[in-house]
């Protein structure tokens, strides 16, 4: 009780010396009594809580009373679970353990005895087929028997049929032999039987018999002797076939016309796809999936043969090496002269020379040296045949796909058309021939049709003599080169092979770039250039209609290019015979490949033909607009005086009342202009392709906005109020005028003189309240003149 005590009054000691410790400390009564009534209080607190302990002391005594007695129980019941626990449990525990591993025992027994009769099965089921194949090969000669007995005992471990057992317990008086041995025998005798009549069969053409001794290999395990000689069995009828269509042709006469080996491939083709197809489902079924695949690999080595046969007799046939040969050598003369400077004639002039190049011969002679018609015809051949090796390698390659790949990967060459002899032979004999003889052709067709160049006939700048024929107007080539190379592209694209294109493609581009834009480039430069002939001169009008003529081929022809490519990259559904490129190159990324190319070409080619149209508008502004300008603006602002007053007006509009009508006096120069301008520009405009002459009315539109804005600076100085408001009428309705067709772009090049102008009659209030909505930053309008540029034209205006 005393820790009791001690605890319960400790957290007051403190509390209680400093009450002790103020009243020792006060100086005053009232100080005291606070402390006394302190003291009390705590007192009578300490007081309550130790009754309050008292009074449950009892409690507590008779709670630990009850503990010793169960403490006393508690003991008891320990002493007797030891005894429990070291008599009955222990030997319960020791009979458990001892059923447990008896249990252990009979499961390992019974599993050795499971085994044991797994065992006797499989060698009672060994010996089942042994009986079941000795006796179906006897006298009932059940060959389907005996190799299904076959098939069953290849069910059987190894172990199993090579184990000591079934030595033991299989062989017999009629089959002495251990079991392995004797399946093998009857395997390799079964076989050999197969053998016999499969060829048998085959031999007679009899189809049933050949499908049923195919069927039995796999049973006897056997799968790539059965795909070996079944391959064998179906490349002789493929080479049969082939040999009787090319010897039949040749026999008919058909091989020196037409499409004779060009059909003979794609018969071949066929005929291999036909069985392919066919016959797939059936080794498939019997042989396992994906096993037709050795069968494709052998038919693909009588299509080398075949296919090397037809290829090497059209090769012969044709005398491709000779028409190499002379294309190779094929000398160009009139596209090389027509690049040569030109040079004056001197001495005496021969007309018709024997010259290469000079007048006619040249041209016979090399159209004589090459027959183009002919060349065309075996470009069209070899299209053909190509195209059908890119069908027959697209089915081979869906067929030889991984059955576990996903459907949607890119289809990939498989590696037995990869290296295949035919593929090699293709290369060389066609893809490698076709790019050098299309080459040529495409050239010498450039090259005929320039030599054929007909420019437009009845064209004039006069407006009063109308035009023969509907724009847009052009050379003759443009037409010509451009059918060609859509004829060209079509040919190469529908053989479907990578290897053309990435010939074929940059070759086109290179020869449009350097014969067809650069022949057209010497035209404009050496035999239509806009000079005039005398200083200060006027171009001849033929010189400028040809010039004319020129630009517009260049934007046609690149219009032309766009739209070809364009076609081949998303073709319409209203397009015949056009099919897409994912369709035609289905190979790994060759869709990304051929159409990186025809971008390319169109790309390549318009920034060459754009950078030359540029150029010859540059020099048509610069020879025939500009100069022509410069008398029309003189003409359009004589008299133009913006100083004069409403009296001076009317004293010029009675000098002037038998020119002008008096009422269109406040119109005189944008009507002047007018009629000058039309008179300049709309010859050209009925001549020039939109785009063309949209482009040089730009040119012509920044030029004029120069000049316009310099003139108004020039009247600094000489407006007065009535002058501004004129100068303002006349300027925008030369604007008007340049701009008419809702060219907005012209507007834009002269917004600095539309602004000058603007400014030049703005009213005081209306430009203090434009000044101070700047001011605020609350301004919208999009100035193009700078602040100082703004005041200048303020004050312009005479006070």
């Amino acid at each position: 009780m005393p820790p009791l005590g001690f605890q319960i009054g400790s957290p007051h000691t403190s509390s209680s010396d400093a009450a002790s410790h103020s009243v020792y400390e006060a100086s005053s009564l009232a100080s005291i009594r606070v402390a006394l009534s302190t003291l009390h209080t705590r007192d009578a607190a300490i007081t309550t809580r130790l009754q309050a302990l008292i009074a449950s002391q009892a409690d507590l005594s008779r709670e630990l009373g009850r503990l010793d007695l169960l403490r006393a129980h508690l003991g008891t019941q320990v002493v007797n679970t030891r005894d429990i626990s070291n008599g009955m449990l222990d030997n319960a525990a020791t009979t458990a353990s001892h059923l447990s591993s008896k249990v252990k025992a009979l499961d390992l027994e019974k599993k050795r005895v499971e085994e044991t009769l797994g065992v006797v099965e499989q060698v009672a089921e060994l010996k089942a087929c042994i009986q079941g194949v000795v006796g179906s090969m006897g006298a009932p000669q059940d060959w389907e028997a005996a190799a299904g007995y076959i098939a069953r005992s290849a069910k059987i471990p190894t172990s199993i049929i090579e184990g000591k057992f079934a030595a033991t317990v299989v062989p017999s008086a009629e089959v002495p032999d251990a079991p392995g041995i004797t399946i093998e025998n009857a395997k390799e005798s079964l076989c050999g039987l197969f053998l016999r009549e499969f060829e048998k069969a085959a031999s007679a053409g009899d189809g049933g018999k050949v499908t049923r001794f195919f069927k039995l290999f796999p049973l006897i395990g056997r799968e790539d002797m059965g795909l070996d000689v079944y391959g064998r069995y179906v490349c002789q009828g493929v080479a049969a076939r082939a040999r009787t269509n090319l010897k039949e042709g040749t026999k008919a006469g058909e091989a020196k016309d037409g499409f004779f080996y060009a059909n003979a491939l794609t018969r071949l083709f066929e005929h291999i796809a036909q069985i392919v197809e066919n016959h797939g489902s059936l080794v498939e079924r019997h042989y396992g999936s994906g096993r037709m695949v050795k069968v494709i690999e052998r038919l693909q080595v009588e299509a080398d043969v075949q296919g090397g046969i037809i290829l090497d007799t059209w090769g012969d046939e044709k005398n491709v090496e000779r028409r190499l040969t002379d294309v190779k050598s094929y000398p160009f003369s009139f596209l090389v002269q027509s690049f040569l400077p030109i040079q004056k004639p001197s001495g005496i002039s021969r007309t018709n020379s024997p010259a290469v190049g000079g007048g006619t011969n040249g041209r016979i002679s090399e159209d004589e040296g090459v027959d183009m018609k002919g060349v065309d015809s075996l470009l069209s051949e070899m299209a053909v045949m190509l195209g059908r090796w890119s069908l027959y390698s697209r089915f081979l390659g869906e067929k030889c796909r991984d059955p576990s790949a996903n459907s949607e990967a890119l289809l990939v060459m498989p590696d037995l058309l990869v290296k295949s002899a035919l593929s090699r032979k293709i290369s060389g004999r066609l893809t490698m021939p076709f790019n050098i003889l299309t080459t040529f052709f495409f050239r010498r067709s450039v090259e005929k049709a320039f030599q054929l160049d007909e420019f437009p006939t009845g064209l004039s700048l006069n407006p009063s003599k109308p035009l023969e024929g509907i724009g847009p107007y052009i050379i003759s080539p443009v037409d010509d080169v451009m059918y060609i190379v859509n004829t060209v592209l079509h040919r190469s694209l529908s053989t479907s092979q990578r290897d053309v294109i990435s010939s074929v493609i940059p070759t086109i581009g290179r020869v449009l770039g350097s014969d067809f834009v650069g022949m057209i480039q010497r035209k404009m430069r050496d035999e239509s250039y806009p000079k005039a002939l005398v200083q200060g001169g006027f171009p001849p009008e033929d010189k400028i209609v040809a010039f004319i003529v020129l630009i517009n081929s260049l934007d046609i022809a690149n219009d032309y290019i766009s739209r070809i490519v364009t076609s081949r990259l998303e073709p319409s559904e209203q397009a015949s015979g056009v099919k897409g490129l994912l369709e035609m190159f289905p190979f790994s990324h060759d869709t990304v490949f051929v159409a990186s190319a025809l971008e390319n070409l169109n790309l390549t080619f318009s920034t060459k033909t754009s950078e030359l149209i540029g150029e010859g508008l540059t020099v048509l502004f610069e020879r025939v607009i500009k100069s022509r300008l410069r008398p029309v603006l003189s003409d359009t602002f004589r008299d133009a005086d913006y100083s004069l007053t409403d009296e001076d007006l009317l004293d010029f509009a009675r000098q002037n009342e038998a020119e002008e009508d008096s009422d269109l006096m406040h119109d005189l120069v944008a009507r002047r202009f007018e009629h000058s301008w039309d008179a300049l520009m709309n010859p050209i405009q009925r001549l020039m392709t939109p785009k063309c002459f949209n482009m040089l009315l730009d040119s012509t539109a920044k030029y004029l906005a120069r000049v316009l804005e310099k003139r108004i600076w020039s009247y600094a100085g000489k407006i007065n109020d009535l002058g501004a408001t004129r100068l303002e009428r006349d300027f925008l309705g030369i604007i008007g005028v340049i701009a008419r067709g809702g060219k907005y772009g012209i507007r834009d090049m002269m917004a600095r003189v539309a602004q000058i102008c603007m400014l030049v009659t703005m009213e005081e209030e209306e430009w203090d309240a434009l000044v101070e909505e700047e001011t605020e930053g609350d301004e919208e309008m999009a100035w193009v003149l700078s602040v100082e540029e703004r005041m200048r034209a303020r004050n312009m205006v005479r006070s």
